[in-house]
């Protein structure tokens, strides 16, 4: 298929996604409304494998399969609790609360092994001039790898930069295994928007910290280096050359990036760590990309572009002289 947004599962609000796919809905109240609209009421089950020469089923895995595509999308053990796609979005119903949050983009990647509802929150950040606007995403599995996870999710408004993605403790983010009755977690979901204040809060200190962080050539071209691991000692190979390249494009990007003139944060900190942003989110080269978009977005929240923001990130941090923890 031409996407991996399985079978153009996806809904919207407001402007159409950068993949050109979708139902557009007007402000759904809640994430039921996202999920018809999006095609995500599938429901999975679990059948054991079997052996094709004697019939007998193999212990203790088992399959995890779609039930109305018949799709295979991951191999688990017995003790595996599945959490329906329902459950998971009414779990953030809980979460975001009536009319505390608008539904924004719900779909599904690959053969619905992964599922996706992004929820805009209410009020913006400012980081000089520099309008944050304020996500929650979740995001469910059915491949037996990963646990339903809750992210918050910055994003740059002058330029559609998804800034880094906090979910790595407990008092960032929650992430909740495949190992029981999801409505026991309701309390604790209930916290999240507690948590998301604080955080956001937080962020936009750090934000003016970095936008008053003001980098010269020389403290331009280190943090670079330390971000795409370049050994300025080392002699090249098709690595460092390649990696050179890349620094080379996130200089243009530090000097003519999107949103960097009238907003006053021009050659600072911020201004380094959105060209990294403004670089993986627009400009980087994705394998395959042109027969499946979808893999940009699943780079970005989940994989190895969403792992180079978070360097990007926590590099700054020392930068700016901001402890961690």
């Amino acid at each position: 298929m031409a996407h991996n947004i399985n079978d153009n599962r996806m809904m919207y609000v407001g402007e159409k996604p950068w993949h050109g796919l979708g139902v557009e809905l007007k402000n759904p109240a809640t994430s039921r409304e996202a999920i018809m609209a999006a095609r995500l009421d599938y429901e999975v089950t679990r059948e054991h494998l079997v052996s094709l020469e004697s019939g007998v089923k193999i212990h203790p895995e088992m399959c995890l399969i779609r039930t109305d595509t018949k799709d295979k999308l991951g191999i688990v053990t017995e003790k595996y609790k599945i959490i329906q796609n329902v459950d998971a979005f009414d779990f953030f119903d809980n979460v975001v609360g009536e009319k505390k949050a608008i539904y924004h983009t719900a779909g599904a990647l690959g053969l619905g092994e992964r599922i996706w509802i992004l929820a805009k929150l209410p009020d913006n950040m400012m980081v000089k001039k520099d309008v944050i606007e304020k996500y929650l995403l979740l995001t469910n599995s059915h491949d037996g790898k990963s646990a339903l996870k809750m992210y918050f999710t910055p994003v740059r408004v002058v330029c559609q930069n998804t800034l880094i993605m906090s979910l790595h403790d407990a008092s960032s983010g929650i992430s909740i295994r495949h190992k029981g009755n999801i409505q026991a977690k309701v309390e604790e979901a209930q916290r999240v928007l507690n948590i998301a204040t604080v955080f956001y809060s937080d962020f936009e200190k750090i934000g003016g910290r970095f936008a008053s962080t003001k980098m010269n050539v020389a403290n331009t071209t280190l943090y670079f280096n330390q971000v795409l691991g370049i050994d300025p000692n080392k002699p090249d190979d098709d690595n460092s050359t390649r990696s050179k390249n890349i620094r080379d494009d996130l200089f243009c990007l530090f000097e003519r990036g999107k949103g960097n003139d009238g907003i006053d944060v021009r050659h600072s900190l911020w201004t380094a760590y959105n060209a990294v942003t403004e670089y993986t989110d627009h400009h980087r080269t994705i394998k395959n990309e042109d027969k499946d978009k979808s893999l940009r977005l699943d780079s970005i929240w989940f994989g190895t572009g969403a792992k180079l923001k978070e360097k990007a990130y926590d590099i700054g941090l020392q930068f700016a002289g901001i402890s961690k923890n």
